[in-house]
């Protein structure tokens, strides 16, 4: 309960946290309402609160009167200040909450804030002193700030939601059978990190993994609170199913959990010096669920090719993939297969870790060994019918359009789902194989039984650099053909890094006709064109942060495992032959170029608005946009996407790329 003093603060009474007292400086005026539905505008009913949420709102919107409190009572207050400042004039408000007993002078205000910036510079201190110039520290301080800013309590309880409010009038019972009305385990009520708490102010799965990653420079049992989070039964279906995000929990978001929290395990261990493995155990085995999960809902026909949906990639596809197809067609994907080979992959790794400490674990790195191949002989025939994933005319993987009657096609996108199979790859040390000799031994044994499923992995018995073994979908040649792709600037490769959508298609823009309609896909760079998705979503030609992050990570492990022999063009087309390490740290440069000054003091991400590119009171204020231009780096989307961009705060240490390591501190 909030009541106006007669010393002109605001007395709050709480019943767990106590009584507080709300001062200003000056004597503002003071606006209280109840913090109730306007079930009136909301529901049309005749039983509206007399002061609900809205009228402080309205009353400084639109002028109103006559909405707030009278008796300045209330459950919900504000001050109101009315300043009036002529151009270029500076006024100051003032205000402190304190615990009720305590004195409020403010003549120490300036003082204390002095003093929160000071500790605010020590905490930042250490965490920057490897980045090696001043507009990197910038850059990531703001970073790792934008991540705090975007943590904000979240509570949503379906069961409750979809029964209503007891006070209120009952919800439409439309509701009962609408979205999200089949996850009433959903009781959220937690702290989270939200991919933008103004435009998108809700948790979003595969959103948290990367958020995870850059909270790590910062706070590493919080970020690994995100993760496991979405492992508990007030989170996770039980079937198995993570949730998506509020819009629609049944959504399906690629499953980048285990790499998420084996990724922290290894920064913990080189923060402290060991990791947590009892956080590994506990994620692992609701993974083995979530895992479990995948393979029943999403591999309809049993045959280890999935088919997942949109997979956060909106309308990067010719139609909209999150729909059913008409006379029992289906999408076999090569991401969503690809997501789950990765999943599989890192499963292994992870109780691979853990086998070093409980032997019992090696049973189940084997068997994640034995379903990743499985996968991998999948993608190279669709359903038995000799046509696979991976497209030996146009040498790039496509989805396969399966017809009834037995009839495939690709189709024929250059987009970023055909580059998600360089993700699915892991290096395994000696030392490993060593220490683990039963996981080692049902590997020899499954190989020299299913030698057609050796050949998928024909790495394992050619060592690589350091007689490590590699496990990836891709062999030498098909690597190559990605690469030759990817860094071509023609094609994938920008001047900030890896369009979503292949250059190509603007002057060949993908053309077919499905079920009597004419469908295409352009290369559009920056805001969207399409009506898929509202055309909320631009995955037609810009550059994605998170997808470039994760293919840098996929080329250091190659390169951990070729070394400097393995030779690619970069740019395609330069005869600058480099090592998959340099051509990462190209990528990378690129990448961070999106944000870094060049020598005229422009950001690219500011695009052609001067203001923001010449105003010292603008340009070094960043903002962490959801995409970028595939042409020029301009941001786009929403203005503040700090949880996955932010991942720039990891790739702008000089340290990043430095040395290839199994432990892989990206």
């Amino acid at each position: 309960s909030m009541a106006l003093g007669k010393d002109g603060a605001i007395d709050l009474e709480h019943p767990e946290l106590g009584a507080y007292r709300l001062h200003a400086e000056t004597t503002p005026n003071a606006l209280f309402c109840d913090n109730e539905t306007n079930s009136l505008r909301v529901f049309g009913s005749d039983n509206a609160p007399h002061h609900p949420k809205d009228a402080i709102n309205d009353t400084i919107v639109t002028g109103a009167t006559g909405l707030t409190n009278p008796k300045n009572t209330g459950t919900k207050t504000a001050l109101h200040h009315e300043l009036s400042l002529e151009p270029g004039e500076t006024k100051v408000v003032r205000i402190r909450l304190a615990e009720a007993e305590t004195s409020v002078d403010f003549k120490d205000f300036d003082s204390v804030f002095k003093t929160r910036a000071k500790e605010a510079d020590e905490f930042y201190e250490k965490r920057l002193e490897s980045l090696d110039n001043d507009d990197a520290r910038n850059i990531v301080r703001q970073a790792y700030a934008g991540m705090l800013w975007s943590c904000q309590y979240y509570n949503y309880d379906v069961a409750r939601w979809l029964e209503g409010d007891p006070t209120q009038p009952p919800p439409p019972a439309s509701r009962l059978t609408g979205r999200n009305a089949n996850w009433k385990n959903i009781r959220n009520h937690d702290i989270l990190s939200m991919p933008d708490a103004w435009e998108y102010p809700w948790y979003a799965a595969w959103d948290t993994t990367f958020q995870a990653i850059t909270l790590a420079g910062i706070d590493i049992e919080f970020a690994k609170g995100q993760i496991r989070a979405y492992t508990r039964d007030r989170y996770m279906n039980a079937s198995g199913e993570f949730p998506a995000y509020e819009w629609a929990l049944g959504d399906v978001n690629p499953p980048l959990q285990a790499w998420a929290a084996f990724r922290l395990h290894q920064i913990e261990k080189k923060q402290k010096g060991e990791g947590d493995l009892e956080f590994l155990r506990l994620i692992f085995h609701r993974l083995l669920l979530n895992f479990s999960w995948w393979v029943n809902r999403k591999d309809a026909d049993g045959n280890n090719i999935f088919d997942g949906g949109f997979l956060g990639l909106d309308n990067i596809g010719a139609f909209d993939r999150s729909h059913p197809l008409p006379d029992g067609m289906r999408l076999q994907q090569a991401d969503a297969t690809s997501w789950v080979a990765m999943f599989a992959l890192k499963m292994m790794r992870i109780a691979l870790e853990l086998a070093l400490h409980d032997p019992v674990y090696e049973d189940m790195a084997s068997k994640f060994f034995l379903h990743f191949l499985h996968i991998a002989k999948a993608m190279t025939s669709v359903a038995g019918s000799g046509v696979g994933l991976w497209d030996d005319q146009d040498q790039f993987y496509f989805d396969v359009l399966a017809e009834s009657g037995g009839r495939t096609r690709p189709i024929r996108v250059f987009s970023i789902v055909g580059l998600i199979p360089l993700l699915a790859v892991e290096t395994i040390e000696p030392e490993m194989l060593k220490a683990l000799p039963r996981f080692g031994a049902q590997v020899e044994q499954t190989l020299a039984e299913q030698p057609e499923l050796g050949n998928l992995v024909s790495h394992w018995h050619v060592h690589g650099r350091g007689d490590r073994r590699l496990l990836s979908l891709l062999r030498g040649h098909r690597m190559k053909c990605l690469f030759k792709r990817a860094f071509d600037e023609n094609q994938f490769l920008s001047p900030h890094g890896i369009r979503s959508v292949s250059r190509y298609h603007l002057r060949n823009p993908f053309r077919m006709n499905f079920t009597g309609r004419n469908l295409a896909v352009d290369y559009e760079p920056a805001e969207s064109h399409t009506n898929l998705f509202g055309g909320n979503s631009n995955w037609r030609g810009p550059i994605w942060f998170p997808i470039n992050y994760l293919i840098l990570e996929a080329m250091m492990k190659f390169h951990h495992y070729y070394g400097d022999d393995f030779r690619i063009e970069v740019p395609v087309g330069s005869k600058n032959l480099v090592s998959i390490r340099d051509a990462a740290n190209e990528l990378r440069t690129r990448l961070t170029r999106l944000f870094l000054m060049d020598e005229d003091g422009r950001r690219p991400i500011f695009g052609t608005v001067e203001k923001f590119q010449e105003d010292p009171n603008f340009n070094r204020y960043l903002p962490f946009h959801e995409y970028f231009d595939g042409d020029n780096g301009r941001g786009c989307g929403a203005f503040h996407q700090t949880g996955w961009t932010g991942l720039v705060s990891r790739l702008l240490d000089p340290l990043a790329l430095r040395e290839a390591t199994s432990d892989l501190m990206l």
